[in-house]
């Protein structure tokens, strides 16, 4: 009689501490999920010239760790960066893509998937700057906002 006893407070205080740790790590992770991300300010963003200076600095910091001279790996990091922009794909301009859009939309009325007053109604939204990114006028690259904020 004494075992069963022992079994039951066992099972018994294996509830409790498995009821304890729920309660206290439910509140802990939806308090963790709760707290925003941090967004850089205008006053913490970087000065211009910083970006040149840090790639100045590892520069000098490559020159010193291989021990060749600075000017040397700075020219080697600039042909390596040319090459990589030289592989990179040329971006669409904005006409092309508006081009590109016109003919998606005009294949989408066609093929019955919107109406032509939904496919106008894109065009207009588009070019009003609704969608943001390289579509739209707002977003990084575009006008209206910051890289980094939401769109407005």
């Amino acid at each position: 009689m004494s075992r069963t006893i022992r079994r039951k407070h066992l099972l018994a205080g294996l509830a409790t501490a498995g009821v304890l740790g729920v309660g206290i790590a439910a509140p802990t992770i939806a308090f963790a999920s709760d707290t925003p991300t941090p967004t850089p300010s205008t006053s913490t963003a970087a000065a211009p010239g910083a970006k040149a200076d840090r790639q100045g600095e590892f520069a000098e910091a490559l020159a010193k760790e291989l021990g060749v001279p600075t000017d040397k790996v700075t020219a080697a990091l600039d042909k390596v960066r040319e090459q990589h922009r030289a592989d990179r794909p040329q971006r669409p301009s904005g006409e092309d893509r508006q081009a590109a859009l016109k003919q998606r939309l005009d294949q989408a009325v066609k093929d019955g998937k919107l109406t032509q007053e939904q496919a106008d109604a894109i065009t207009k939204a588009v070019d009003a700057g609704v969608f943001p990114g390289p579509g739209g006028h707002r977003g990084p690259g575009g006008h209206g906002t910051t890289p980094g904020t939401p769109g407005q």
